[in-house]
């Protein structure tokens, strides 16, 4: 039974995400998640016997103006909590006015590299355990593939990043022969393709992300990487990004996240369904662009508030610890308590023509996130 001690009015909720700029593709799509979840947490007579507002807020892939975003939201809405962000530069970028100064709640929807470990902040996207320790392993034994080359952007999502495929690859006798950095906005790439095919490298682990994906994967399809055997891995690539870039660029790909739209379950393709009626258009309901994350984090925080029968940040905390839900896309999903991270299925898929095709279901995988004393 729900019990609020709150002044009547609306709950308010803040979102921050990329309606324009170079992620625009993607962060339209997560204002159209959050947009969906509020209105049906209000179809359904909102939060406590009160109305839930969205507070909605385009930080343009700027950070500078997702940190000014923030502050509003916190500062002028008064909202009582925050979802978005994509790039971990923009969590960063929330966190100082939202959590460190705003001492507000903050839910970061997209997978990334793992180790936020704040106590206002709960992760609800995938994290390299549930990403890299399983994908890799299987595509090295799949393939016979042991040498690794690894174009990246330069920030801290990458570098972590792969520093993990370095664990996991050079136990089972395999090589990382290059190992490249470049600014998010870099797009010259021929002389990192020369290398690559120099090297000898059998997988491409990329982390390079738009707007530079495009013509890195131009390049590298041009200089016939996958035509000779090579294998193509990116984790956050989803069916949004067949958008970007020729099918024929990105044949065999290889991604691992927590949702495709194919993945078949009932639920699932009945929000996809849903989705797609009310938002008709190229801005999808995918995993890589947080769009699941936002959705799970939207109904994890629903279930915790209504668990806690109030707004008091410290009861709706401490519901959300060991929140979960019965249903989502790609399946169930449930908080690890002390963990701020989530525990869900994930997907290994392969493009093909212009589709993911799912080629092993991993299951419920625990994101083994340590969150050094947090409670």
């Amino acid at each position: 039974m729900e019990r609020s001690s709150a002044p009547a009015g609306p709950i308010k909720v803040g979102v921050i995400t990329d309606v324009t700029g170079a992620l625009s593709f993607m962060g339209t799509a997560n204002a159209n998640v959050a947009e969906m979840v509020i209105d049906d947490i209000n179809a359904a007579g909102g939060l406590l016997g009160r109305p839930v507002d969205l507070c909605l807020e385009d930080s343009a892939t700027t950070d500078s103006v997702a940190t000014a975003k923030a502050a509003k939201l916190v500062q002028q809405d008064h909202v009582d909590v925050i979802f978005g962000g994509i790039y971990s530069s923009t969590r960063q970028a929330i966190t100082g006015p939202a959590v460190v100064d705003g001492k507000t709640l903050y839910v970061y929807p997209e997978q990334y590299e793992g180790q936020e470990c704040d106590p206002l902040i709960f992760c609800t996207g995938p994290v390299p355990a549930q990403q890299v320790e399983p994908l890799i392993p299987w595509l090295m034994e799949r393939t016979g593939a042991s040498t690794f080359f690894l174009p990246s952007a330069d920030y801290i999502w990458p570098h972590i990043l792969n520093e993990k495929v370095r664990e996991v690859v050079t136990p089972r006798g395999g090589t990382i022969v290059g190992e490249e950095y470049f600014p998010l906005d870099h797009t010259e790439y021929a002389e990192t393709v020369e290398r690559i095919i120099a090297s000898g490298a059998e997988v491409v682990f990329n982390t390079i992300v738009p707007p530079g994906l495009t013509p890195f994967l131009e390049l590298l399809h041009e200089s016939g990487f996958t035509e000779r055997g090579g294998s193509i891995v990116c984790t956050y690539f989803d069916e949004n990004f067949f958008n970007l870039v020729p099918a024929a660029h990105v044949e065999g790909l290889y991604s691992c996240l927590d949702y495709y739209r194919n993945v078949g379950d009932r639920f699932s393709e009945e929000l996809t369904r849903r989705y797609d009626e009310r938002y008709p258009g190229k801005a999808m309901f995918t995993a890589g662009s947080a769009c699941t994350g936002l959705y799970r984090g939207l109904k994890l925080w629903e279930a915790a508030v209504r668990e806690a029968g109030s707004l008091v940040q410290a009861d709706v905390i401490a519901a959300l610890d060991h929140a979960r839900i019965a249903e989502g896309p790609g399946g169930p999903a449930e908080m690890v308590p002390g963990q701020r991270h989530v525990r869900m299925n994930m997907y290994i898929a392969q493009a093909n023509d212009g589709q993911f095709r799912i080629v092993e279901s991993l299951g419920m995988i625990d994101p083994k996130e340590c969150m050094h004393g947090v409670t």
